[in-house]
């Protein structure tokens, strides 16, 4: 019977010298010497510490001893793998568990502990190129920002940082980081330090995103201040920065509150504006650049998602799309 995941992941904790669990935690030092993010590395971690937990009760303890016909055996434990509410992992989350064990095989064999690399003929399995579930209209995005009280304290926040994820794009947790000196009114524009692979870029930022911002500090940052300041834009109810968690509940709220039929939180906001633009005539390679994509190819998908200059071809040149009307006794 398959067993069911771990309502959290095991952490690595070195152990004996020479064990498996010793040399992953020697990997993530690694890491944290070349620079790699705290995200990354805590994701590893998290990804090993599942790898080693199956390996234990498995009697295997050292490097050497994993085979690649082990690690596809525990390929096929991840494919019967079961969540705790009974749902099997999707093929992404296979990839990303598999993928961190390759990550600690190939740098053990470039660190000369292994002869050879038992990963580096695993077949991955091959992933699904998927639409986003939910992309709001215009409209719709316009409903979602009115749900918010603005005559409250935390409304008029809220107002600000739903304006400033639409406007810009952002992910949550650039959303979360952003500092007072982050946005420049005057030039429009917002400082996003430390995005997605440790990488800084300067994006846009729309007037209305803007005058709410400033709204904000006005109105409703002084009074959710506790001090010291932490110097973060947005403040939670507690005076802090927000946790990324917390963020996602609070905007899923708001999209459920403006009754759509459609379910989601920040990253509606991201796929939104990128769609948008797109149907507004902007270049691809501009909407890579401001939303942070190191390859254009991922930015790609929103061509699929934004459909209306294809609408406006087929209306023009399919001769079945538009419909003629009715000459009076025809087909009787």
């Amino acid at each position: 019977m398959a067993r069911r995941g771990a309502a959290k992941p095991p952490r690595i904790v070195a152990s004996e010298p020479g064990t498996l669990s010793w040399w992953a935690a020697k990997h993530l030092e690694w890491m944290r010497t070349r620079n790699y993010s705290e995200h990354t590395t805590t994701h590893r971690m998290s990804m090993l510490g599942l790898f080693n937990a199956w390996c234990e009760t498995r009697s295997i303890s050292r490097p050497e001893e994993v085979t690649k016909p082990i690690l596809e055996s525990y390929q096929r434990h991840l494919f019967y793998l079961k969540r705790a509410d009974g749902r099997a992992l999707t093929f992404k989350s296979q990839t990303a568990r598999l993928a961190q064990v390759r990550a600690l095989f190939r740098w053990l064999t470039r660190s000369n502990v292994l002869p050879s690399n038992p990963a580096s003929d695993l077949d991955m399995p091959r992933l699904e190129k998927r639409l986003p579930k939910s992309v709001l209209t215009e409209s719709e995005v316009e409903r979602v920002l009115a749900q918010p009280k603005i005559s409250d304290v935390l409304g008029l926040r809220d107002r600000a940082m739903l304006e400033v994820l639409y406007s810009t794009g952002m992910r949550r947790t650039e959303l979360s980081e952003l500092r007072l000196e982050s946005i420049d009114v005057e030039r429009g524009t917002v400082m996003i330090r430390q995005g997605k692979g440790k990488k800084d870029r300067v994006v846009p930022i729309g007037e209305r995103a803007c005058a709410w911002v400033e709204k904000y500090l006005n109105d409703a940052r002084p009074l959710l201040l506790v001090p010291p300041d932490p110097r973060v834009l947005f403040l939670s109810q507690l005076g802090a920065a927000f946790a990324p968690g917390h963020l996602t509940a609070l905007v899923r709220q708001y999209v459920s509150a403006a009754d759509l039929g459609k379910t989601g939180s920040c990253h509606l906001f991201r796929h939104a504006m990128a769609t948008l633009m797109l149907e507004g005539g902007a270049d691809i390679r501009h909407i890579q650049e401001v939303l942070g994509h190191a390859s254009v190819a991922t930015t790609e998908i929103y061509t699929q998602v934004s459909i209306r200059r294809l609408q406006a071809v087929h209306a023009s040149t399919h001769p079945g799309a538009k419909l003629k009307p009715r000459v009076d006794g025809a087909g009787d």
